[in-house]
């Protein structure tokens, strides 16, 4: 909640998700830049890029700032051969979410909202991982691509 929020808590997340994610794309295009052959940069947003989130505002902030950060990469680096897009996953079952999981109601409320009628996998994410990666998505730049069951669509 926003009263219990400290500034270590916030920090801690604005670091993780989005300064390191800064810092390690910039590297990896300069990479790409030096060998001229392009590349492909990936980033790992949310549902949550597009929409408050309940009790977790650092969260939601940092990936509507990686969703940002994406678009202005893309604009930048596209005329390089570097792609730089977002895969938005929506609520996928992880260890990271076990508490919310655990919470009967609000996993319950969850599990209704999604069209698909239910969490997703880790692995429903590989498909959309293996389309940025790949040659095929060599005209995409800038993109966020939802892999949500729906979420977004409702």
């Amino acid at each position: 909640p926003i009263f219990e929020f400290s500034h270590d808590d916030w920090y801690d997340v604005m670091e993780l998700n989005i300064n390191i994610i800064f810092f390690l794309s910039q590297g990896i295009a300069r990479v790409f830049e030096k060998q001229g052959t392009g590349g492909k940069i990936i980033n790992i947003c949310s549902v949550l890029s597009f929409q408050g989130g309940l009790y977790v505002p650092s969260y939601t902030a940092s990936k509507s700032a990686l969703l940002g950060l994406t678009r202005s990469m893309a604009n930048e680096l596209a005329s390089k051969g570097i792609n730089v897009n977002a895969i938005v996953p929506g609520y996928i079952v992880t260890r990271a979410n076990k508490k919310l999981r655990d919470d009967a109601v609000r996993s319950h409320r969850i599990s209704e909202r999604i069209p698909a009628g239910r969490w997703g996998k880790p692995e429903d994410l590989g498909g959309m991982a293996i389309f940025l990666a790949s040659s095929a998505s060599d005209y995409c730049h800038g993109g966020a691509y939802p892999v949500d069951g729906g979420w977004l669509a409702w």
